[in-house]
């Protein structure tokens, strides 16, 4: 069964008024239960509005969507996927472990195994001496790899991520990257992945789906090429700079697409 169904979905907002925006159209896309998609495009081409559709933080204006086989309300509702933002969207009320422990009260974990996994994950992002700190005595960086810890602490069936490393610097991206997949080797979990970074996107995905200026639709999904787990070695394979040259010249084609249209609109 797929993790994801995306069937024939549009997103309209404002519909009807002065400024109506179409923000997706006629987007198909299925995503197979263990696979890491990461969708990627022009800024304001809908990537973040995709997921919060399957968030079900959004309603389509028209297609379907399904997720590990049930309506969008009912994952969220049964806390079937963790989410990521560009921003931590932490609370500063409470301490880092306790933010990261947040979504472990709501599944009615004990208290002694929600602060071992906030400990664990605090260990993962290298933030092990920060558990008793707030969020407002943290950087912006630190601030967003609690977030991602937060995210990944009940080691969700499906991971919705929007940007999540873009406030990192370039070796902690890398290592939260490689942290990233060995959890999703361990976990099974499912990713959709938004991010504006070609190599990110290769590096990290078995697809690239890129999509086009608003509205959005996807123009092209490249599949990436690469054998055996991803290491820092990866980085230097002949198959990872294919895929970014696949991924780059699909996006010089949509860009080239946009430039006529624009012209033919004039």
């Amino acid at each position: 069964m797929s993790a994801v169904e995306i069937r024939n979905v549009g997103k309209i907002f404002n519909a009807g008024s002065s400024n109506q925006v179409d923000a997706l159209v006629d987007v198909d896309l299925s995503i197979a239960s263990g696979e890491f998609v990461s969708l990627i495009g022009p800024s304001g081409c809908g990537k973040s509005t995709l997921l919060r559709l399957v968030a079900n933080l959004l309603e389509p204006t028209s297609g379907d969507i399904v997720v590990n086989g049930k309506s969008p309300k009912q994952a969220r509702l049964d806390q079937d996927y963790g989410m990521a933002f560009q921003q931590s969207g932490l609370f500063d009320w409470r301490t880092v472990a306790k933010n990261i422990e947040l979504p472990l009260e709501l599944k009615g974990w004990d208290k002694a195994k929600r602060r071992e996994r906030a400990l664990e994950m605090l260990e993962l992002v290298k933030l092990a001496d920060f558990a008793e700190h707030f969020p407002w005595q943290l950087s912006g960086g630190m601030q967003q790899r609690v977030a991602i810890a937060r995210a990944l602490a009940v080691h969700p069936q499906l991971l919705l991520m929007d940007e999540p490393f873009g406030a990192l610097d370039e070796m902690t991206r890398e290592h939260m990257q490689g942290e990233l997949l060995s959890i999703c080797r361990r976990t099974g979990s499912t990713v959709i992945f938004v991010t504006h970074s070609i190599p990110e996107a290769v590096y990290l995905s078995n697809r690239v789906v890129v999509m086009s200026p608003r509205p959005g639709r996807i123009t092209k999904i490249v599949d990436v090429n690469i054998e055996g787990e991803r290491t820092d070695a990866t980085r230097d394979n002949a198959a990872f700079f294919a895929g970014i040259t696949a991924v780059r010249e699909a996006l010089r084609g949509v860009e080239m697409t946009a430039h006529v249209r624009g012209i033919e609109d004039r």
